[in-house]
């Protein structure tokens, strides 16, 4: 299996390319609308398609470069059920697959950052099994901390960390040496103490992550949403371009 991550240091953005090459089938994970050439051109090089273009989310801190590379490749769009958006995609609903040849794509319900919101947990038949081999966990799980809860549902950021909690508990269920690649790192706004390493294990979070000590849903959600640092700007306005699949326009 291919993988190639893409990491934007201006807004410490962390996106993916991955697939089968023998199948010719790639995908991109949380593309940013600044990179869509180097999707393409990384692609082409390894000389297989970009078929599918997955969303963990609706992004609030960037303009997705989804409906860029769908239109320039005629790649399918997945998001999350219920993501609110309004170009066509198609919904993805937990435990849902996608195949791209040995590359197995498993959506997994990890509401909490945001209402809408999954895990992808990928396995390669090339390697034997289907056993998991890496998980692309959005903003939920991160690297040193997990997502924050209070930028997607106003007024009620304790209920979505509560969301948010039970959301981890399911992905502590993979095995250790399962690969952790979120979609922010050290120097993002969508977490509060987020590590500069981009990548990490669900065996190294479950042992050094803080916050996931917290086996208390309420004490868990108490202290994710203190310190929280100041919203993204033009949140607003990123999170509507990103749903109506468009450029961003400010004031």
């Amino acid at each position: 299996m291919l993988l190639r991550p893409f990491l934007n240091d201006a807004g410490s953005c962390a996106s993916y390319l991955f697939g089968c090459t023998s199948g010719s089938k790639l995908a991109v994970v949380d593309p940013h609308a600044d990179l869509v050439e180097s999707y393409v051109e990384a692609a082409e090089r390894a000389g297989s398609p970009i078929v599918a273009v997955f969303e963990t989310h609706v992004q609030a801190d960037h303009v997705s470069g989804l409906p860029w590379l769908v239109e320039r490749t005629g790649a399918t769009a997945y998001l999350p059920s219920n993501a609110g958006v309004v170009f066509p995609h198609v919904a993805l609903e937990d435990v849902q697959r996608v195949e791209l040849g040995n590359t197995i794509v498993t959506a997994v319900a990890t509401p909490g950052h945001a209402p809408a919101h999954s895990a992808l947990v990928v396995a390669d038949r090339r390697r034997g099994s289907e056993e998991p081999w890496l998980a692309f966990t959005g903003d939920s799980l991160m690297i040193g901390d997990v997502g924050r809860p209070d930028l997607h549902v106003a007024g009620d950021p304790l209920g979505q960390a509560r969301l948010l909690h039970a959301s981890l508990e399911r992905l502590l269920e993979l095995p250790d040496h399962v690969v952790v690649l979120p979609s922010h790192y050290g120097g993002s706004v969508c977490g509060r103490g987020l590590s500069g390493n981009p990548f990490s294990s669900i065996g190294f979070e479950r042992t050094h992550n803080d916050m996931l000590q917290y086996r208390d849903p309420n004490a868990f959600a108490e202290a994710l949403v203190s310190d929280a640092p100041p919203p993204p700007a033009h949140q607003a306005e990123i999170v509507a371009a990103n749903k109506l699949g468009e450029a961003l326009t400010t004031a």
